[in-house]
């Protein structure tokens, strides 16, 4: 009995020494996993590297909307087409909401659209007309999120570019509004400081969008790798594509699920579950245009039958 009595005592030691021991242990390394930080992501965007830049598309990207439409709401107020033209203006927009995505018959009919109505006037005229357009119709419909996303590549010490299809005149007026770099946008030809309604090349849009880049990039001695992109649409996967930091902002379907497979950063700056599916800003968004549109008509033809 002794004998085992001497065992039994000698377990019940070796047991508590190991629960002592196996104590001591996770307390020593809770301790030194407190002296010693966990790895943090790197800092993005990185101060000071001048070989990197932003790249930002324009609708609903950093703005709500369509800046063409903007444009040609503002054209309308000071006369420079009729009723017909708004309402044409506004069906594009809508489907543009309502769709979101960027259909490329749409865009065609909308840029001859605004071809149309700038032919025979200057471009020093337009590009005035475009200040004020801005404080009328855009300034309110900035994006704070993408805004943010831009304004921290400028505190890095970067050059932030947007990139859109919308005429350079208006893309230049929006960027230096916004305190950005520059823009990259389609070129209407002109002679002698006056529109002809033609084009130089093709639209800024999809592929095109992503040679503008690839070529600015050379000119100022980027690297790609380190740059990064932004935008909603499946069209501009080229240019995502292009860079090392790639981001979907309030992406279409297709790009959503585009850069999901590929591990692209997401931010939907839009508000609500029908908005975040449909790709409109809210859903009183599309009733403002269209309510908008209506009492414009009305207004023509009280002023028309008066």
């Amino acid at each position: 009995m002794a004998a085992l009595g001497w065992l039994t005592h000698r377990r019940r030691s070796a047991t508590a020494r190991s629960v002592l021991a196996g104590e001591a242990s996770a307390e020593a390394a809770r301790k030194h996993s407190q002296e010693v930080p966990a790895p943090e992501e790197p800092t993005f965007p990185v101060l000071g590297d001048d070989k990197a830049a932003a790249f930002f598309d324009l609708d609903n990207t950093v703005m709500q909307g369509a800046a063409l439409f903007h444009f040609g709401r503002g054209l309308y107020k000071r006369k420079f087409f009729e009723t017909r033209d708004l309402a044409r203006f506004a069906w594009q927009q809508a489907w543009f909401r309502l769709a979101g995505v960027e259909d490329p018959e749409h865009m065609q009919e909308a840029r001859d659209s605004a071809l149309s109505i700038v032919k025979g006037h200057r471009v020093a005229e337009l590009k005035s007309i475009g200040e004020e357009i801005y404080d009328e119709y855009m300034a309110e419909r900035i994006w704070p999120g993408t805004r943010a996303l831009a304004q921290a590549h400028l505190d890095a010490g970067q050059k932030v570019w947007l990139v859109t299809a919308a005429p350079v005149e208006i893309a230049q007026v929006i960027a230096r509004r916004l305190g950005l770099t520059g823009a990259l946008g389609t070129v209407a030809e002109s002679v002698d400081g006056v529109y002809t309604g033609k084009l130089v090349g093709e639209p800024l849009h999809g592929p095109a969008k992503a040679e503008a880049v690839r070529a600015l990039a050379a000119a100022e001695g980027l690297d790609l790798s380190r740059c990064a992109a932004y935008s909603d649409s499946h069209n501009d996967i080229p240019m995502l594509s292009l860079v090392g930091h790639p981001y979907a902002i309030n992406p279409d379907s297709k790009l959503r699920k585009h850069a999901r497979e590929l591990d692209w950063r997401l931010r939907d700056y839009r508000t609500g579950r029908k908005a975040a599916k449909v790709g409109i800003p809210a859903a009183a968004g599309v009733g403002a245009v269209a309510g908008g549109t209506a009492a414009a008509l009305a207004l023509h033809r009280r002023r028309r039958f008066s």
